[in-house]
């Protein structure tokens, strides 16, 4: 993995305590300098890795006859694995559902910051137009409408948050039942009602061919007075020419965009001067110290496997071919 990120992931301590289930045959390595190895390859049954991993494929996997699992601190492995990582039944488990915690508390942060129109408000004191918050027309988190666009594994736990507030939550998925649902107390409907009935939409779909641009025009043209949308999920997601095209007309709503497409946006994009645009450097994942969070999950994930318990965040084929 990449050798800047190792030691705030895999901490001293947890380096330590794996050591106690596996034998450390090597130094890190890293995709540049793996492939010079071949000789630790060829012993490992188990691989840790993270951020700045080599793409799992034939290539590599020949190099790796033993290995068993791979064990992965970081989010997604969309573009890692190969199709023979499946027929060598190799076991795949990640630090997803870790990587999805700070994402869940970055985006209820911008909800509630949202609900009380944070960000134009605060615009319009730096420009001296001060009116007292008793005084402001916005919404507020009280009986207010949060729509959440996929029930993901980051979509839910927005959805866990948000259950500590008196909140009205919409919900789009189209492989969500209506028991599962109202087990979650979300009210399931289209990604139009969504966008025309919420003060805040946020984003959390994995992008796929059919989730690529599925976000447009007429959903931005159709949001109340003063309503926000928040993405962390992918960029392409979104058709952000009109997107733009729709928040150069209307400047009471916002777009909180940690995600763009192109990321960055590219240097003459509108997103870096309009007004009613935040943009952050895809900081809703594991950041600081939070990224340790993410090794602690995988040393949780080789005592299970050393015990012969069943994986806990294991990845399967059929989970892989419709992850982010």
């Amino acid at each position: 993995m990449d050798d800047q990120l190792f030691e705030t992931v895999y901490s001293p301590a947890v380096q330590k305590e794996i050591a106690q289930y596996v034998d450390i045959i090597g130094p890190p390595l890293t995709k540049r300098n793996c492939q010079e190895h071949v000789e630790l390859l060829q012993e490992v049954d188990v691989i840790f890795s993270g951020w700045g991993a080599p793409v799992f494929d034939q290539a590599f996997l020949d190099k790796t006859p033993s290995l068993e699992a791979i064990f992965y601190a970081a989010g997604t492995m969309k573009k890692l694995l190969s199709e023979e990582v499946w027929s060598r039944r190799i076991k795949i488990t990640t630090a997803n559902q870790a990587n999805a915690i700070p994402v869940a508390e970055f985006t209820l942060s911008e909800i509630l910051f949202s609900l009380k129109n944070g960000w134009e408000l605060s615009r319009q004191l730096k420009e001296k137009n001060y009116v007292n918050g008793m005084y402001q027309s916005l919404v507020g988190a009280y009986q207010s409408t949060v729509g959440i666009i996929s029930l993901s594994q980051i979509g839910r736990k927005v959805i866990e948050l948000l259950q500590h507030f008196d909140l009205k939550v919409l919900a789009y998925d189209p492989f969500v039942s209506a028991e599962e649902a109202e087990r979650l107390d979300v009210e399931l409907c289209s990604v139009e009602d969504m966008f025309k009935r919420s003060d805040v939409v946020s984003l959390h779909s994995p992008l796929l061919p059919d989730t690529k641009g599925m976000i447009k025009r007429e959903h931005f043209q159709s949001m109340k007075q003063q309503a926000t949308f928040i993405n962390t999920a992918r960029g392409a997601i979104v058709r952000e020419e009109e997107l733009i095209e729709v928040l150069q007309k209307r400047p009471d709503i916002t777009a909180v965009l940690d995600v763009t497409y192109p990321e960055p946006p590219v240097e003459e994009s509108p997103l870096y001067s309009l007004p009613n645009v935040v943009l952050t450097p895809h900081i809703a994942g594991s950041a600081g110290n939070e990224r340790a969070r993410l090794g602690a999950f995988m040393l949780e994930e080789i005592k299970r496997y050393t015990s012969g318990e069943e994986l806990q965040y294991e990845i399967t084929e059929a989970l892989y071919r419709n992850m982010a």
